[in-house]
């Protein structure tokens, strides 16, 4: 149950039937009327749900917003309703109470529901990929993947929670120029290896990095100086066959260390050799969405199709193009593998990509405008000591995502990558990220789950058996910091159907830091193991009510919730 969603649709309830019966006893004229807003508002002193429905039926029935809303109120009725009081205030807003019933209903739904507690039902579920980091297999995984790779990841944990089919999906770019160039540089540093650096000009556009040098060494391991002897494509075949490979399983190592476990690893490489490509652009052409140019290139008409130039999808040469691999992996998602939304995690330098994809998408006749989603990543500024992280204090080179996990715990990694949303440029405190103090927002957090763990221990080792919610009178839970306590808890299905709608996994981490404080201060302010029976029982019972709900969000993020710290 979504505890914050049965409010809504009670109050939406009463207030419709309240209105019908207000025309029937002839109060109000009968009308066209709206459907019925209802939202919480942001004073909590208005009450605890507030509709404006007065205010949107004084146009249709043109009455006052007042007079409609006292007519609204002396035909309610609220029995059986989750409400207490219904009153107006201002111009016509109607601001309702929330009854001690809902908030016992709350705290007992906790319980029933346990580890899948904030699972909801979306009430249109959709089989979606969610696709991200993607990093090419050429080299280390830098900042930027690792910021994409929690927000894909709690993305992808969030629309699953809300009811959708969801796969994860990481694309290999296993072809194309990328890996000529990736397999040159590992000869080239192989060949200075065996006859010395001055055997061959390292090529400037050539990868540079370390990680290239250690795939020659472990070449020259392996083959001593024997690939020399190999004609130029044997000794490509060898290296590239190496080479890839071995980046990609420290991609995927890397990934787990992260705790990021992929349900698909999909090759560019395949959409080539089937012919899926090819496919792809000839069906573009059959559409009449293609010409050619007289050096034989292929083009797509994408401007056709709203955008602002057209794209090259064939060179001169016959080689496709990215872009035309691209449009042939999208193809895939929808056509092919049947999925009704595709959400990708891309850097902001991508961001000209996003309507080109999509119109070409469109040309195919998928629906890319509406299916294909893009969450555009701003850029990570990694700061210690006040001053901005380039490098990695243990290579001297770019910090890379396993330098990162090397410096700081991975749980602190995946907290402050989730704490932003993507849009928003963020900076990374890595001094920030290992204090052991309410600083620390992870440490904060965590802290309030290891708190109630301790609270549930000492009581029990004080000879008292933990009730049973179900049988526990929470009749008592009435004081303001254990109802303020309980609508906390009772947020949490919606927070997370909101960051699944909003795509912004980040609002988990803002309710957790949120739920932490409000159980803080209901432990500062009321006793629980030294009052009476009835008081004591209901409060523990509320204790592990808040215990799951910070379990869940936590690994909803993917960190640990600790019972001691």
């Amino acid at each position: 149950m979504n505890a914050y969603e049965f409010a809504r649709a009670e109050a939406t309830r009463v207030v419709e039937a309240a209105y019908h019966k207000a025309v029937e006893a002839g109060a109000l004229p009968a009308g066209d009327i709206p459907p019925v807003a209802v939202e919480t508002p942001k004073d909590a002193s208005n009450g605890d749900w507030a509709s404006t429905f007065a205010m949107q039926c004084a146009k249709p029935l043109r009455l006052a917003p007042r007079k409609i809303a006292e007519e609204i109120v002396n035909h309610l009725d609220l029995t059986g309703s989750c409400f207490d009081t219904v009153g107006i205030a201002g111009p016509g807003f109607l601001n309702f109470t929330l009854g001690q019933s809902w908030y016992e209903k709350a705290v007992r739904n906790v319980s029933e529901m346990g580890e899948s507690y904030g699972r909801t039902q979306t009430r249109k579920p959709e089989k979606v990929m969610v696709e991200f980091v993607s990093a090419n297999p050429t080299g280390p995984m830098h900042m930027g993947n690792a910021r994409g790779g929690v927000l894909g990841d709690c993305l992808a944990e969030t629309l699953a929670w809300s009811g959708n089919e969801v796969t994860r999906e990481f694309y290999i770019n296993d072809a194309g120029n990328q890996v000529d160039k990736f397999a040159h540089s590992v000869e080239g540093r192989y060949i200075q290896e065996v006859r010395g650096e001055d055997a061959v000009e390292f090529d400037p556009s050539w990868y540079q990095g370390d990680d290239i040098k250690t795939l020659a060494h472990d070449l020259v391991e392996q083959y001593g100086g024997s690939l020399l002897d190999k004609t130029a494509e044997e000794r490509f075949a060898i290296i590239e066959g190496y080479g890839l490979p071995t980046n990609i399983a420290r991609m995927e190592r890397d990934l787990g260390r992260y705790k990021i476990d992929y349900d698909v690893w999909f090759r560019e490489s395949e959409l080539h050799n089937s012919g899926y490509v090819k496919e792809t652009m000839d069906l573009l052409t059959q559409k009449g969405a293609t010409y050619e140019t007289e050096d034989g290139a292929l083009w797509l008409k994408s401007t056709d199709f709203g955008c602002d130039k057209d794209d090259v999808l064939r060179r001169g040469n016959g080689f496709y193009t990215y872009f035309a691999a691209d449009i042939a992996y999208h193809r895939n998602k929808f056509e092919k593998r049947g999925f009704d939304r595709v959400i990708n995690i891309w850097g902001a330098d991508h961001h000209g990509h996003v309507k080109r994809l999509q119109c070409a998408l469109d040309a195919l006749g998928l629906d890319g405008t509406h299916r294909l989603e893009i969450v555009l990543m701003q850029l990570v500024r990694m700061m210690q000591g006040g001053e901005v992280v380039r490098m990695s204090k243990r290579t001297g080179k770019s910090l890379t995502l396993t330098d990162l996990l090397d410096e700081i715990p991975v749980d602190a990694a995946r907290f402050f990558f989730n704490s932003r949303a993507a849009e928003t440029q963020m900076e990374f405190d890595l001094d920030l990220a290992v204090k052991q103090d309410s600083d620390n927002p992870l440490y904060y957090v965590q802290y309030a789950h290891a708190r109630i763990c301790s609270v549930l221990k000492n009581a029990a080792e004080s000879g008292f058996v933990l009730p049973e919610p179900a049988k526990t009178d929470l009749s008592v839970l009435t004081g303001a910091d254990e109802r303020a306590l309980i609508k906390q808890i009772a947020l949490l299905p919606e927070e997370i159907a909101q960051a699944a709608q909003s795509r912004d996994p980040s609002r988990l981490n803002k309710y957790a830091v949120a739920l932490a404080q409000q159980f803080h201060h209901f432990y500062n302010a009321c006793r629980i193991k030294d009052d009476d029976a009835r008081v004591r029982d209901a409060r523990l019972t509320l204790c592990m009510a808040a215990k799951q709900a910070i379990g869940n969000t936590l690994r909803l993020i993917g960190v640990e919730a600790p019972s001691q710290m």
